[in-house]
């Protein structure tokens, strides 16, 4: 099966140490698949390397059957890879609305003379933008944030307004770095119903990174237990998170 993301023997050393070190496996397409471990096993290293923000120092990564080990970060995005980070990189001076107009623009889009060229058909360009704009807020829901500043909503409310915007740049695969840290259990309980929508009706792919154990258990399909850069573990959630290995080195029961 060509389609999805796979890494074979990925390894990424600093300074002599690893912190990928021969990791192997593969993420299912319309799959949320979660990415477990202590602080410091590798989890957000190996988010960098699938994304190119790193290039590993062996070791392939295959996406829908090509090899983009090395690839740009921009070249990678464009083949459908996206990511959320922790710190919720949405732009705080405009509206929620403004902020998945921007995510919706194409690269012809943004060059100095594009808006002085056939004027009609970017009106309606604009026009379009801003209804896809509008269904993706509603979709995520926050359809009665559209005009509030992103720096206005609360916390959970811009990783709603975060996942909107990858939606805009029609990945095909997210990854999502700790969706659910800090949020109060209504907004929680919100973010997995929205992961689950996700997979379900638009065919997304998600990798999370997630340290709420809860949250592994009740959204994802399959778990990859990080540590010292290894996967040491994986499996079905209930079966990884009961493992004793695991218990013992993550939970420390």
């Amino acid at each position: 099966m060509k389609k999805g993301l796979k890494l074979k023997r990925v390894s990424k050393s600093f300074g002599g140490l690893f912190a990928v070190k021969d990791v192997t496996g593969q993420f299912l397409p319309q799959r949320i698949t979660g990415l477990v471990g202590p602080n410091g096993a590798g989890k957000t290293t190996l988010f960098n390397l699938i994304t190119g923000e790193l290039e590993p120092d062996r070791g392939d990564i295959i996406y829908n059957g090509q090899n983009i080990s090395g690839y740009p970060t921009y070249r990678i995005a464009r083949m459908g890879i996206g990511r959320m980070f922790q710190d919720v990189r949405i732009f705080a001076k405009i509206s929620a609305l403004n902020n998945v107009i921007v995510a919706l623009q194409n690269e012809k889009e943004e060059r100095i003379l594009y808006p002085f060229l056939r004027m009609k058909k970017n009106r309606q360009t604009r026009i379009s933008n801003g209804k896809k704009a509008m269904e993706l807020l509603k979709f995520v829901g926050l359809e009665k944030d559209v005009d509030n500043l992103a720096e206005d909503l609360s916390y959970g409310q811009q990783k709603l307004l975060a996942i909107a915007r990858l939606l805009a740049g029609e990945f095909e695969t997210l990854l999502l770095d700790e969706p659910t840290a800090g949020l109060a259990p209504k907004m929680v309980k919100k973010i997995l119903t929205l992961l689950r929508k996700l997979v379900d009706q638009t065919e997304k792919t998600i990798v999370l990174v997630e340290h709420n154990m809860r949250v592994i258990l009740d959204v994802t399909d399959w778990v990859y237990f990080m540590n010292e850069g290894r996967i040491s573990f994986s499996g079905r959630p209930d079966h990884v998170l009961g493992a004793k290995e695991v218990r013992k080195t993550y939970l420390g029961v």
